[in-house]
């Protein structure tokens, strides 16, 4: 099928909320995929279920899974941390792997009319790294379809874990990633603009350079800058001279300085420490605490055995008075090279 329209949708009046708008619902695609956590998956499924506990509090879940074995081993785990079973939803809907955020659903919404709409950007697994991802690709259709939702297709590569958002206009993201040849070698960064303006309804998009090392994403930004309210960002920082992220988060800093949102406001902007290398079988892996993802009634934040671990959670607790922040280890997860902003897609009321 082909997805490519002649000319851009019209989407006027629709844009993609802030993660902190109030959500519907969290979405979830169970992990299964031995490899991307080779040796050690069944590490991953007491964090990822805690994660899930956490978000019933104040939302539903709904989850993307193969069938009903997976399902009744779904439910087992989610069983043994106590999770709220009644608030958890779960989908038929097979997947490749486990990282919604870049194949789940970019829900977008009308806040004049209250209609809901699905963009189903194309996805190539970053860049045709990781085959077959062609279940992942027509998550968004399908999620569409159940719901009886209008979906439209952009027709090129675009993963929710490349864009962050202020929910008034602007759009955070990177170069590395997005401009990446890997991705779609066809569009230039005006072009991209383009894309990112008309399929989720800003006006501004602003650009870093890089991600962080380890990351195979080739630099998404919910590694390395988040938006915390519209106008205030935090973005990591490495203190370390010596370690080879210092350099990449300091020019970040610098242009994150530079920039100015649409109304001509300087971001304000809190520094946030990088935890301290994780390394597994010789690898370095994109350990962030960055990416944490906001929940209707919490923050839940990656840690990782680390003395910053507090730090971190201190800091990101002042950014949202209004939530309660939660460390859940992530030491196992991130060596599927994410965590849980990168497991997780939300969908706005």
């Amino acid at each position: 099928m082909d997805h490519r329209p002649s000319t851009m949708d019209n989407l006027t009046g629709f844009h993609f909320p802030a993660e902190w708008a109030p959500h519907t619902a969290t979405w979830l695609s169970w992990p299964h995929k031995e490899a991307s956590w080779p040796g050690k998956i069944h590490t991953i499924y007491r964090p990822y279920c805690e994660f899930i506990k956490v978000l019933t509090e104040g939302e539903l879940v709904r989850i993307n899974l193969a069938d009903e074995r997976q399902k009744a081993y779904a439910i087992a785990e989610l069983e043994t941390v106590g999770a709220d079973l009644s608030k958890i939803e779960f989908f038929n809907f097979e997947t490749n792997d486990a990282w919604c955020r870049d194949h789940g659903p970019a829900f977008l919404i009308n806040p004049e009319t209250k209609q809901k709409v699905i963009v189903d950007w194309g996805y190539n697994a970053w860049g045709n790294k990781y085959p077959p991802y062609d279940l992942d690709d027509v998550i968004p259709t399908k999620i569409a379809e159940h719901f009886g939702l209008p979906v439209f297709y952009p027709g090129i590569v675009m993963e929710g874990g490349s864009v962050e958002f202020n929910g008034k206009g602007t759009v955070l993201t990177t170069a590395a990633c997005l401009l990446n040849k890997n991705r779609n070698p066809h569009l230039d960064q005006q072009q991209i603009e383009a894309y990112l303006k008309n399929y989720y309804g800003v006006e501004q998009v602003l650009w870093l350079a890089e991600g962080i090392i380890g990351d195979d994403t080739d630099g998404h930004i919910d590694d390395i800058t988040r938006f915390v309210n519209s106008d205030t960002v935090i973005t990591v920082v490495e203190e370390n001279k010596d370690d080879e992220n210092y350099h990449i988060l300091q020019d970040n800093l610098q242009t994150l300085q530079t920039m100015r949102l649409i109304d001509g406001k300087a971001l304000n902007i809190v520094e946030l420490p990088m935890p301290d290398p994780v390394f597994y079988d010789g690898q370095r892996l994109p350990a962030s605490y960055a990416n944490f993802y906001i929940a209707n009634s919490a923050v839940i934040v990656p840690t990782f055995r680390c003395k910053k671990d507090q730090t971190a959670l201190d800091i990101i607790q002042q950014c949202f008075p209004d939530r309660k922040v939660v460390g859940i280890d992530s030491t196992d997860i991130i060596w599927g090279l994410g965590s849980f902003h990168c497991l997780s897609q939300q969908e706005p009321v």
